[in-house]
Protein backbone atom coordinates (compact mmCIF):
# COMPACT_ATOMS: atom_id res chain seq x y z
CA UNK A 1 0.00 0.00 0.00
CA UNK A 2 1.59 3.59 -0.91
CA UNK A 3 1.25 6.75 0.89
CA UNK A 4 -2.47 8.53 0.57
CA UNK A 5 -4.20 5.34 -0.76
CA UNK A 6 -7.76 4.52 -0.85
CA UNK A 7 -9.85 1.83 1.05
CA UNK A 8 -13.50 1.66 0.69
CA UNK A 9 -13.47 0.10 4.17
CA UNK A 10 -10.95 0.35 6.92
CA UNK A 11 -11.40 -1.90 10.16
CA UNK A 12 -9.64 -1.26 12.89
CA UNK A 13 -9.22 -4.24 15.24
CA UNK A 14 -8.33 -8.07 13.68
CA UNK A 15 -10.00 -10.36 17.03
CA UNK A 16 -13.45 -12.01 16.16
CA UNK A 17 -15.71 -9.04 15.92
CA UNK A 18 -13.45 -7.04 13.21
CA UNK A 19 -13.00 -10.07 11.21
CA UNK A 20 -16.52 -10.55 11.61
CA UNK A 21 -17.03 -7.51 10.17
CA UNK A 22 -14.70 -7.77 7.16
CA UNK A 23 -16.79 -11.05 6.07
CA UNK A 24 -20.04 -8.82 6.18
CA UNK A 25 -18.49 -6.11 4.21
CA UNK A 26 -16.93 -8.28 1.60
CA UNK A 27 -20.12 -10.27 1.43
CA UNK A 28 -21.96 -6.65 0.72
CA UNK A 29 -19.53 -6.02 -1.92
CA UNK A 30 -17.04 -3.84 0.38
CA UNK A 31 -13.74 -4.65 0.17
CA UNK A 32 -12.08 -4.19 3.17
CA UNK A 33 -9.02 -3.59 4.91
CA UNK A 34 -8.19 -4.85 8.27
CA UNK A 35 -5.83 -3.44 10.62
CA UNK A 36 -4.36 -4.80 14.07
CA UNK A 37 -1.82 -3.13 16.34
CA UNK A 38 -0.73 -6.68 16.75
CA UNK A 39 -1.33 -10.20 15.84
CA UNK A 40 -4.45 -11.15 14.55
CA UNK A 41 -6.68 -12.10 17.64
CA UNK A 42 -4.62 -10.25 19.58
CA UNK A 43 -6.53 -10.78 22.59
CA UNK A 44 -7.22 -14.13 22.52
CA UNK A 45 -3.11 -14.58 22.07
CA UNK A 46 -3.06 -12.38 25.38
CA UNK A 47 -5.03 -15.61 27.25
CA UNK A 48 -3.30 -18.09 29.26
CA UNK A 49 -1.99 -20.85 27.50
CA UNK A 50 -4.15 -23.70 26.93
CA UNK A 51 -7.14 -21.79 28.24
CA UNK A 52 -10.68 -23.28 27.64
CA UNK A 53 -13.34 -21.16 26.32
CA UNK A 54 -16.84 -21.06 28.70
CA UNK A 55 -18.85 -20.66 26.01
CA UNK A 56 -19.69 -23.44 23.42
CA UNK A 57 -18.20 -23.59 19.99
CA UNK A 58 -21.31 -22.68 17.45
CA UNK A 59 -21.42 -19.59 19.39
CA UNK A 60 -17.69 -18.32 19.08
CA UNK A 61 -18.12 -19.18 14.97
CA UNK A 62 -17.92 -16.30 12.44
CA UNK A 63 -18.96 -16.27 8.62
CA UNK A 64 -20.68 -19.50 8.82
CA UNK A 65 -17.48 -21.48 8.96
CA UNK A 66 -17.48 -24.03 11.74
CA UNK A 67 -15.15 -24.83 14.74
CA UNK A 68 -13.76 -28.11 14.86
CA UNK A 69 -12.07 -28.64 18.33
CA UNK A 70 -11.05 -32.01 19.86
CA UNK A 71 -12.95 -31.29 23.48
CA UNK A 72 -16.56 -29.91 24.36
CA UNK A 73 -15.22 -26.60 24.13
CA UNK A 74 -12.49 -24.71 22.40
CA UNK A 75 -9.22 -24.61 23.49
CA UNK A 76 -7.43 -20.98 23.19
CA UNK A 77 -4.75 -22.58 20.81
CA UNK A 78 -7.89 -23.97 18.48
CA UNK A 79 -9.15 -20.36 18.53
CA UNK A 80 -6.66 -19.05 16.79
CA UNK A 81 -5.83 -21.88 14.57
CA UNK A 82 -9.95 -21.56 13.46
CA UNK A 83 -9.62 -17.42 12.97
CA UNK A 84 -6.33 -17.18 11.08
CA UNK A 85 -8.16 -20.30 9.26
CA UNK A 86 -11.23 -18.24 8.59
CA UNK A 87 -9.39 -15.36 7.55
CA UNK A 88 -7.43 -17.82 4.31
CA UNK A 89 -10.68 -19.02 3.58
CA UNK A 90 -12.50 -15.96 3.45
CA UNK A 91 -9.57 -13.83 1.61
CA UNK A 92 -9.85 -10.97 3.96
CA UNK A 93 -6.64 -8.22 3.75
CA UNK A 94 -5.37 -8.15 7.10
CA UNK A 95 -2.05 -6.36 8.33
CA UNK A 96 -1.13 -7.06 11.51
CA UNK A 97 1.09 -4.50 13.87
CA UNK A 98 -0.51 -2.03 12.26
CA UNK A 99 -1.69 0.84 14.38
CA UNK A 100 -4.66 3.44 13.29
CA UNK A 101 -3.00 7.10 15.23
CA UNK A 102 -5.61 9.44 14.28
CA UNK A 103 -8.40 10.25 12.18
CA UNK A 104 -9.91 13.31 10.52
CA UNK A 105 -13.12 13.66 8.63
CA UNK A 106 -12.37 16.19 5.55
CA UNK A 107 -13.04 16.72 1.72
CA UNK A 108 -15.91 13.94 2.03
CA UNK A 109 -13.29 11.15 3.48
CA UNK A 110 -11.78 9.75 6.36
CA UNK A 111 -8.07 10.46 6.44
CA UNK A 112 -6.77 7.67 8.97
CA UNK A 113 -2.88 7.63 9.55
CA UNK A 114 -1.37 4.47 10.39
CA UNK A 115 1.80 3.83 11.97
CA UNK A 116 3.89 -0.15 11.27
CA UNK A 117 7.19 -1.45 11.30
CA UNK A 118 6.88 0.18 7.66
CA UNK A 119 6.59 3.86 9.26
CA UNK A 120 3.98 6.12 9.22
CA UNK A 121 1.27 6.33 6.04
CA UNK A 122 -2.05 7.97 4.98
CA UNK A 123 -4.86 6.12 4.05
CA UNK A 124 -8.49 7.46 3.26
CA UNK A 125 -11.70 5.53 3.42
CA UNK A 126 -15.23 5.61 3.02
CA UNK A 127 -15.89 4.03 6.23
CA UNK A 128 -13.98 3.37 9.49
CA UNK A 129 -14.93 1.00 11.94
CA UNK A 130 -13.46 0.50 15.44
CA UNK A 131 -13.52 -2.80 16.53
CA UNK A 132 -11.06 -2.74 19.19
CA UNK A 133 -12.09 -4.19 21.76
CA UNK A 134 -10.78 -3.99 25.59
CA UNK A 135 -8.27 -6.48 26.08
CA UNK A 136 -5.26 -4.00 25.14
CA UNK A 137 -6.24 -1.34 28.06
CA UNK A 138 -5.90 -2.70 31.59
CA UNK A 139 -7.05 -0.64 34.41
CA UNK A 140 -3.81 0.69 36.13
CA UNK A 141 -3.47 0.26 39.94
CA UNK A 142 -1.21 3.44 39.31
CA UNK A 143 0.67 2.49 42.71
CA UNK A 144 4.74 2.65 42.58
CA UNK A 145 6.87 -0.56 40.83
CA UNK A 146 3.38 -1.44 38.13
CA UNK A 147 5.87 -0.88 35.57
CA UNK A 148 8.69 -3.92 37.22
CA UNK A 149 9.16 -6.29 34.34
CA UNK A 150 7.50 -8.89 36.58
CA UNK A 151 4.30 -7.27 36.84
CA UNK A 152 1.81 -8.50 34.74
CA UNK A 153 -2.08 -7.35 33.70
CA UNK A 154 -2.47 -10.35 31.87
CA UNK A 155 -1.75 -14.14 32.92
CA UNK A 156 0.57 -16.61 31.15
CA UNK A 157 0.52 -19.95 32.18
CA UNK A 158 0.53 -21.51 36.18
CA UNK A 159 3.96 -23.52 35.26
CA UNK A 160 5.74 -20.03 35.67
CA UNK A 161 5.09 -19.44 39.07
CA UNK A 162 6.07 -23.37 40.54
CA UNK A 163 7.75 -22.48 43.60
CA UNK A 164 7.48 -18.82 43.68
CA UNK A 165 5.88 -16.62 46.13
CA UNK A 166 3.17 -15.05 43.57
CA UNK A 167 0.55 -12.17 44.48
CA UNK A 168 -3.02 -11.85 42.30
CA UNK A 169 -4.73 -8.42 42.24
CA UNK A 170 -8.13 -8.58 41.91
CA UNK A 171 -11.73 -10.47 43.10
CA UNK A 172 -13.11 -11.69 39.98
CA UNK A 173 -13.59 -14.68 37.36
CA UNK A 174 -9.84 -14.59 35.81
CA UNK A 175 -7.97 -13.49 39.19
CA UNK A 176 -9.70 -16.23 41.21
CA UNK A 177 -9.02 -18.96 38.08
CA UNK A 178 -5.28 -17.32 38.48
CA UNK A 179 -5.28 -18.78 41.91
CA UNK A 180 -6.19 -21.68 41.80
CA UNK A 181 -3.78 -22.48 38.90
CA UNK A 182 -1.13 -21.25 40.51
CA UNK A 183 -1.61 -23.01 43.83
CA UNK A 184 -1.68 -26.11 42.00
CA UNK A 185 1.37 -25.51 39.89
CA UNK A 186 3.28 -25.57 43.50
CA UNK A 187 3.29 -21.75 43.95
CA UNK A 188 2.71 -19.59 47.75
CA UNK A 189 0.09 -17.89 46.81
CA UNK A 190 -1.73 -14.45 48.11
CA UNK A 191 -4.44 -12.89 46.56
CA UNK A 192 -5.50 -9.18 47.34
CA UNK A 193 -8.74 -7.94 46.65
CA UNK A 194 -10.11 -3.95 47.18
CA UNK A 195 -13.58 -5.17 48.57
CA UNK A 196 -14.70 -6.81 51.56
CA UNK A 197 -15.98 -9.92 50.11
CA UNK A 198 -15.98 -11.80 46.28
CA UNK A 199 -18.28 -10.55 43.81
CA UNK A 200 -21.13 -12.89 43.48
CA UNK A 201 -20.80 -13.26 39.69
CA UNK A 202 -17.56 -15.36 40.82
CA UNK A 203 -18.35 -18.77 38.59
CA UNK A 204 -20.28 -21.01 41.04
CA UNK A 205 -17.24 -23.96 40.62
CA UNK A 206 -14.80 -21.45 41.11
CA UNK A 207 -15.53 -19.76 44.60
CA UNK A 208 -16.13 -23.15 46.54
CA UNK A 209 -12.92 -24.36 45.71
CA UNK A 210 -11.22 -21.08 46.73
CA UNK A 211 -12.91 -20.99 49.77
CA UNK A 212 -11.45 -24.35 50.56
CA UNK A 213 -8.19 -23.45 49.59
CA UNK A 214 -8.53 -20.41 51.93
CA UNK A 215 -9.64 -22.07 54.98
CA UNK A 216 -6.74 -24.01 54.40
CA UNK A 217 -4.86 -21.98 54.91
CA UNK A 218 -3.10 -22.91 51.28
CA UNK A 219 -4.43 -19.38 49.38
CA UNK A 220 -3.84 -16.41 51.43
CA UNK A 221 -6.80 -14.41 51.09
CA UNK A 222 -6.41 -10.45 51.78
CA UNK A 223 -10.12 -8.95 51.52
CA UNK A 224 -10.69 -5.17 51.89
CA UNK A 225 -7.08 -4.48 51.31
CA UNK A 226 -5.56 -1.67 49.10
CA UNK A 227 -2.26 -2.22 46.91
CA UNK A 228 0.25 0.89 47.78
CA UNK A 229 3.54 0.11 46.13
CA UNK A 230 4.76 -2.64 44.56
CA UNK A 231 8.63 -3.54 44.90
CA UNK A 232 11.39 -6.10 43.90
CA UNK A 233 10.24 -8.89 46.34
CA UNK A 234 7.07 -7.55 47.75
CA UNK A 235 3.92 -5.81 47.35
CA UNK A 236 2.69 -3.97 49.86
CA UNK A 237 -0.71 -3.52 51.21
CA UNK A 238 -2.84 -1.58 53.28
CA UNK A 239 -5.18 -3.39 55.28
CA UNK A 240 -8.93 -2.87 56.85
CA UNK A 241 -7.64 -0.98 60.03
CA UNK A 242 -5.40 1.90 58.13
CA UNK A 243 -1.94 -0.67 58.78
CA UNK A 244 0.39 -1.81 56.16
CA UNK A 245 1.86 -5.24 55.49
CA UNK A 246 4.52 -6.82 53.09
CA UNK A 247 3.58 -10.01 51.44
CA UNK A 248 6.35 -11.38 49.49
CA UNK A 249 5.77 -11.49 45.62
CA UNK A 250 8.71 -13.25 42.58
CA UNK A 251 5.67 -12.76 40.71
CA UNK A 252 2.76 -10.09 40.61
CA UNK A 253 -0.49 -10.57 38.43
CA UNK A 254 -2.67 -7.70 38.72
CA UNK A 255 -5.72 -8.77 37.27
CA UNK A 256 -7.57 -5.41 38.23
CA UNK A 257 -9.91 -5.55 34.30
CA UNK A 258 -9.72 -3.92 30.96
CA UNK A 259 -11.43 -0.96 29.31
CA UNK A 260 -11.40 0.37 25.76
CA UNK A 261 -9.31 3.03 23.99
CA UNK A 262 -10.84 6.00 25.28
CA UNK A 263 -7.87 8.10 24.25
CA UNK A 264 -8.68 6.37 20.68
CA UNK A 265 -12.04 7.64 20.31
CA UNK A 266 -11.70 10.87 21.54
CA UNK A 267 -8.78 11.49 19.28
CA UNK A 268 -11.24 10.49 16.51
CA UNK A 269 -14.22 13.11 17.72
CA UNK A 270 -16.31 10.47 19.16
CA UNK A 271 -18.38 11.83 22.09
CA UNK A 272 -18.65 9.72 25.30
CA UNK A 273 -21.26 9.89 27.70
CA UNK A 274 -22.29 9.31 31.37
CA UNK A 275 -20.62 7.32 33.91
CA UNK A 276 -19.86 4.33 31.55
CA UNK A 277 -18.28 6.82 29.09
CA UNK A 278 -20.57 5.20 26.32
CA UNK A 279 -19.85 6.58 22.43
CA UNK A 280 -22.44 8.22 20.95
CA UNK A 281 -23.85 5.90 18.03
CA UNK A 282 -26.60 5.18 16.16
CA UNK A 283 -27.68 1.34 17.59
CA UNK A 284 -28.93 0.31 14.25
CA UNK A 285 -26.58 0.96 12.21
CA UNK A 286 -23.52 1.77 15.12
CA UNK A 287 -22.51 5.26 13.39
CA UNK A 288 -21.20 7.25 15.88
CA UNK A 289 -21.45 11.25 16.33
CA UNK A 290 -19.17 11.12 13.14
CA UNK A 291 -20.67 10.64 9.58
CA UNK A 292 -18.66 7.32 8.43
CA UNK A 293 -16.89 5.99 11.61
CA UNK A 294 -18.68 3.41 13.04
CA UNK A 295 -18.43 0.87 16.59
CA UNK A 296 -18.00 -2.94 16.71
CA UNK A 297 -18.44 -5.16 19.67
CA UNK A 298 -17.22 -4.41 23.17
CA UNK A 299 -15.95 -0.53 22.37
CA UNK A 300 -19.88 0.18 21.73
CA UNK A 301 -20.84 -0.06 25.25
CA UNK A 302 -17.64 2.32 27.17
CA UNK A 303 -16.59 0.66 30.49
CA UNK A 304 -19.94 -1.81 30.31
CA UNK A 305 -17.67 -4.07 28.41
CA UNK A 306 -19.96 -7.12 29.59
CA UNK A 307 -22.71 -6.37 27.76
CA UNK A 308 -21.10 -7.21 24.57
CA UNK A 309 -18.58 -10.25 23.90
CA UNK A 310 -18.16 -12.23 20.71
CA UNK A 311 -21.97 -14.39 21.08
CA UNK A 312 -23.42 -11.20 20.35
CA UNK A 313 -20.66 -9.07 18.79
CA UNK A 314 -20.60 -10.74 15.86
CA UNK A 315 -23.51 -9.97 14.01
CA UNK A 316 -22.29 -6.27 13.97
CA UNK A 317 -21.01 -6.12 10.69
CA UNK A 318 -24.38 -6.85 9.15
CA UNK A 319 -25.34 -3.47 10.83
CA UNK A 320 -22.56 -1.41 9.85
CA UNK A 321 -22.29 -3.36 6.18
CA UNK A 322 -25.88 -4.74 5.72
CA UNK A 323 -29.45 -3.44 4.25
CA UNK A 324 -32.55 -3.23 6.50
CA UNK A 325 -33.21 -6.90 6.09
CA UNK A 326 -29.45 -7.76 7.52
CA UNK A 327 -29.98 -5.26 10.23
CA UNK A 328 -33.25 -6.85 11.36
CA UNK A 329 -31.87 -10.29 11.11
CA UNK A 330 -28.23 -9.06 13.53
CA UNK A 331 -31.21 -7.93 16.43
CA UNK A 332 -33.20 -11.19 16.04
CA UNK A 333 -29.42 -13.47 16.56
CA UNK A 334 -28.25 -10.79 18.82
CA UNK A 335 -31.47 -10.84 21.24
CA UNK A 336 -31.21 -14.85 20.79
CA UNK A 337 -27.51 -15.02 22.41
CA UNK A 338 -27.60 -13.86 25.88
CA UNK A 339 -24.80 -14.04 27.76
CA UNK A 340 -23.51 -17.65 29.18
CA UNK A 341 -24.56 -17.67 32.69
CA UNK A 342 -21.38 -18.01 34.72
CA UNK A 343 -18.95 -16.27 32.26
Amino acid sequence: MTPDSHVPALIVGAGPIGLACAISARRNGIDALVVDAGAITDSIVRYPIGMTFFTTPERLEIGGHPITCAGAKTTREEALMYYRGVVRAEHLRVRPHTRLDTAKRRDGRIHCQLTSRRGTETVTTDRLVIATGYFDQPNRLEVPGEELPDVSHWFDEPHRTAAQDVVIIGGKNSAIETALQCFRAGARVALVYRRPELKPSVKYWLRPDFENRVKAGEIAAHLGCEVVEITPSAVVIRTHDGSTQSLPADRVYALTGYHPDFALLRRLGVELTGPDDRPTHNPETLETNIPGVHLAGSVTAGRAISEIFIENGRFDGDKIFGDPSQRARADARYAAHPRPVGE
